[in-house]
């Protein structure tokens, strides 16, 4: 059974949250939001589950499906019981640090919501003590997750909604079992909301096994073709490396992230890159936690002009306003591929996807003109010619501040001692990520080395700090 609007969408009453069963202080955050309409998978699932019906919904990243599946579970809350009444999990930490930070803003009608995450890759200890003083929310991975449900220390008997965001990456990254043991520890009568980009066969069975008469809801994967300009380019096996370098020189986009079908294949390309004075940084499953963050950071705040990086290591990235993908290898799975380009030319912006294709590719890139209905426009690589004899630098440097949360820093302590302190510009300094036990702050190129060694003989909320800038 397939759920939709039954309303034009043309209407503001069809698309508006005010048709919705919401407190008035929830529209009225949302309007101070800036979610003025729902977007096509909020429009489709909000009303069956607002209504407490169990949810299939097919949706990619960017979707806006956060805040469908945010806004039930806080219709579900009773902020009055301190409680975990609602467990959200998700295939990768940096989808739960996004998921955790969107939920907080839509929960910000409300007093007091507490809203934990649980992933792997941060000590237990810090952990168990949060969760020691109680939780309304929480969002984790599976993983850590089944450590602390055995530990004893995240109990679930009051929980009222369940909901899995990307089930099919934590399908393919094999936590199956892991869902299914988790989803019986939770209540019988609880609201169940299954999110998921592709619909592999895996869905249909974890849904069989715990969920109640779903209602199915699918928004069709397919980006709108003005907004993404596709260029194929056909290349041998020798020529590829070279042929992303030549693809970067042409077009000098700011932010590009390049998808490569292994990790050594990741790594030939960014030691290609890094010899040709491109800024590049590699994403696959070996890096570490505290390396993983790096890269993420610096790719996301401008400091970093290329990330390259595998269909696992770049799940549950949503990186805004990414001016272009580049398909290094074609991937034999067409939906896949729908996924890859559609990380750019978002939110009404335009985006280039530029795909690289050996001879014995063909049959995949047929599988993608059959999916997305239209037949591939191929270019010369001949025509590629460089812009500029400038290297592609990007125009920002990360400074890493030892001391985080823990240290009670936050984003203003560190604006703060870069503009009012030592006299820098707002406009010289973008963004801050204050995590656990690190901060990263991005500056102008031209102040970096300067920023930094001011900080370090200057003070942060009172207390000097050792900060260092982060370079290839």
């Amino acid at each position: 059974m397939t759920s939709s609007p039954t309303t034009s969408p043309g209407t503001p009453a069809a698309n508006g949250f005010s048709a919705l069963p919401l407190s008035p202080a929830t529209l009225a955050n949302l309007e101070q939001l800036g979610y003025l309409t729902m977007t096509a998978i909020q429009a489709a699932a909000l009303p069956p589950a607002l209504l407490g019906k169990d949810i299939i919904a097919q949706a990619k990243t960017g979707s806006g499906k956060t805040a469908a599946f945010a806004l039930t579970l806080l219709a579900n809350l009773n902020p009055r019981r301190f409680a975990v009444q609602t467990l959200v999990l998700c295939p990768t930490r940096e989808l739960a640090d996004q998921v955790t930070t969107e939920i907080r803003r839509l929960a910000r009608a409300e007093d007091n919501i507490k809203v934990v995450t649980l992933c792997g890759g941060v000590p237990l200890r810090g952990q168990l003590a949060t969760l020691e003083h109680g939780a309304h929310i929480v969002v984790g991975t599976p993983g850590r997750i089944m450590d602390h449900l055995e530990r004893g220390s995240l109990q679930l008997d009051a929980l009222n909604t369940l909901v899995l965001d990307e089930a099919d990456r934590m399908l393919d990254m094999g936590f199956f079992d892991d869902i299914v043991t988790v989803a019986k520890q939770c209540p019988k009568t609880r609201q169940t909301l299954l999110f998921s980009a592709t619909y592999p066969e895996g869905i249909a069975k974890l849904s069989a096994q715990f969920m109640r008469e779903p209602v199915t809801v699918k928004v069709e994967a397919q980006h709108a073709g003005a907004q993404i300009e596709q260029r194929w380019y056909e290349v041998s096996e020798t020529d590829r490396l070279d042929a992303v370098c030549r693809l970067l020189t042409n077009f000098r986009p700011e932010s590009t992230l390049a998808f490569c079908n292994t990790k050594a294949q990741c790594r030939d390309l960014v030691a290609v890159l890094q010899a040709q004075g491109i800024s590049a940084l590699a994403l696959f499953g070996e890096l570490e936690q505290r390396e993983r963050d790096q890269v993420l950071v610096r790719f996301s705040n401008r400091s970093c002009s290329v990330l390259v990086a595998t269909d696992v290591a770049a799940r549950g990235l949503d990186i805004a306003s990414l001016e272009a993908v580049i398909n290094v290898d074609v991937t034999p799975d067409a939906e896949v591929h729908i996924h890859r380009i559609g990380r750019t030319g978002r939110a009404g912006e335009s985006g280039l996807a530029l795909n690289l294709a050996s001879m014995n590719e063909m049959g995949s890139v047929g599988k993608i003109e059959q999916i997305q209905g239209q037949e591939s426009k191929w270019y010369p690589l001949s025509e590629l010619k460089s812009a500029s004899n400038a290297p592609l630098v990007p125009p920002m440097v990360t400074l890493h501040i030892q001391g985080g949360r823990k240290e009670k820093i936050r984003p203003g302590d560190v604006l703060g001692a870069l503009t009012a302190d030592l006299g820098y510009t707002r406009e010289q300094v973008g963004k801050i990520n204050v995590n656990e036990w690190s901060t990263y702050v991005a500056v102008n190129r031209d102040i970096a080395q300067q920023a930094a060694s001011r900080l370090n003989a200057g003070r942060i909320k009172g207390k000097s700090v050792k900060v260092r800038v982060l370079e290839d």
